[in-house]
């Protein structure tokens, strides 16, 4: 409608200016009075200049508009005098366009106010800075947890938690790790969390922090109380036939003594009980020393050689190992494994580890009347990096609550089991940066599944 209007005005302009022309021509070349001709030339001349004037007004505008939008200054306005003019609607558009533009950065800043009074209050510390490491946020839960106020870069950090500092300008995206730092001189262990962006050709990081030394203590007691109950228990099946054994044996020696009997004359089948008792002793003795040395290896495990090896030689090689006891457990092996994959371990424990899983699923399978037992080991590379090796099978399940247990030390559900092969398999994994998890469905079968870091 405003261009049909200025198109509509600027023809009637030019038609009138080319009439007053035409006319001028005609007047000049005509023996009209000299006067009349002054007037048609002025009234031609001042319809150009009006013409002049009325584009160049309008681009005037038109500029001033562009510049309003081009340095964000919304405030201004176009008088509207309701004449119905072209004008007239042009304002009225340009109003409508500036009312737009003010909406739009009223809501944006009320999503930035909204946004920003999230970060400032939730419970993760939050910190984002620049390559520079001049800070741009820095929340209400990260000047509490390192007991600083607001700071202007990321040194500042460094003056009295030096640790913290590097770990934070050192990790990249999807970095994580935990750091002690004193306050108030009181240790706590922080997990920092690392997210590298890029905004407007610009590198940010954005710094995660959480205070997780009450989480970690909740563990740790819970760990101490699972691995002292599974320590109790073993301790006390040992030691419990070993104090009443020695204190029937003393009771009937106390006995002889105390009455004068001579050696010579004590029966044959009471040196048969004393013999079967001192046994029996020496048995659970050997048994909680066995005991004792295996909880003392868990401690002892070596850091490890790391070196690439590839995969599949590995894989055979263990299986080459427990073929007999595949065979003689009638079992099908599934092994599908990418040609070529490596990782980077130590050979000789993760070994021991994939032999530990193999070995419990063979016993699962063993102990399962199924008919087809199948034995199934897969190798990929992982989507987000480095490597995995499954190993599942077939059988009976584990029960819920024994899977949550089955990596805490000592604890199993075999009768002649140790409870160590699965814990030690557990940081073996962690000693190489990986980890190794378990699951399970009752009647369907078990997977364990090691994941190595890239």
């Amino acid at each position: 409608m405003v261009y049909k209007s200025f198109r509509f005005q600027l023809i009637t302009r030019l038609l009138l200016l080319l009439f007053t022309m035409f006319l001028f021509t005609h007047l000049y070349y005509s023996e009209s009075y000299f006067f009349t001709k002054f007037l048609v030339f002025c009234l031609g001349a001042f319809q150009a200049y009006y013409l002049y004037h009325f584009l160049e007004k309008s681009n005037r505008e038109i500029t001033h508009f562009l510049e309003s939008i081009h340095y964000d200054d919304f405030t201004n306005t176009y008088p509207e005098r309701k004449t119905g003019s072209s004008r007239d609607s042009l304002y009225h558009e340009f109003n409508e366009i500036l009312r737009k533009f003010r909406e739009i950065r009223a809501d944006k800043e009320a999503q930035h106010q909204y946004l920003r009074t999230i970060v400032q209050h939730i419970g993760i510390g939050i910190i984002t800075f620049d390559a520079d490491g001049e800070v741009q946020i820095m929340n209400n839960a990260a000047k509490k947890l390192l007991g600083l106020k607001m700071i202007k870069n990321i040194k500042q950090i460094g003056r009295d938690h030096q640790e913290l500092e590097t770990t934070i300008r050192e990790l990249r995206t999807g970095g994580r790790d935990m750091v002690k730092i004193t306050k108030n001189e009181d240790e706590v262990q922080l997990a920092v969390y690392a997210i590298e962006l890029s905004l407007r050709g610009k590198a940010f990081k954005l710094i995660s922090i959480q205070n997780i030394q009450s989480e970690l203590e909740e563990k740790e007691m819970e760990a101490w109380q699972n691995l002292i109950r599974v320590l109790t228990h073993e301790i006390m099946n040992s030691v419990t036939p070993i104090s009443s054994l020695a204190a029937t044996v003393e009771a009937d020696l106390d006995d002889f003594l105390k009455n004068g009997s001579d050696v010579n004359q004590i029966k044959d089948d009471t040196i048969e009980d004393f013999y079967l008792s001192v046994k029996t002793i020496h048995n659970r003795s050997e048994s909680l020393i066995k005991f004792v040395s295996d909880f003392r290896n868990m401690t002892r495990i070596k850091h490890p050689n790391l070196e690439c090896h590839e995969v599949e030689n590995m894989i055979k090689h263990i299986l080459v190992l427990l073929k007999p006891d595949i065979e003689a457990s009638n079992i099908k092996v599934n092994c599908s494994v990418k040609p070529g994959l490596t990782v980077n371990i130590d050979r000789e424990q993760i070994e021991q580890v994939v032999i530990n899983v193999v070995k419990n699923a063979i016993q699962a399978l063993a102990a399962t009347e199924k008919e087809n037992k199948s034995l199934t080991i897969t190798a990929m590379p992982s989507e987000g990096g480095g490597a995995f090796i499954s190993v599942a099978d077939n059988g009976t399940g584990i029960e819920e609550e024994a899977l949550k247990k089955i990596f805490i030390p000592f604890f199993t559900t075999k009768k002649n089991g140790s409870g160590i092969g699965l814990s030690l398999s557990k940081q073996i994994m962690r000693k190489h940066g990986g980890n190794i998890t378990a699951k399970s469905q009752i009647g369907e079968g078990t997977e364990f599944l090691l994941k190595f870091a890239s």
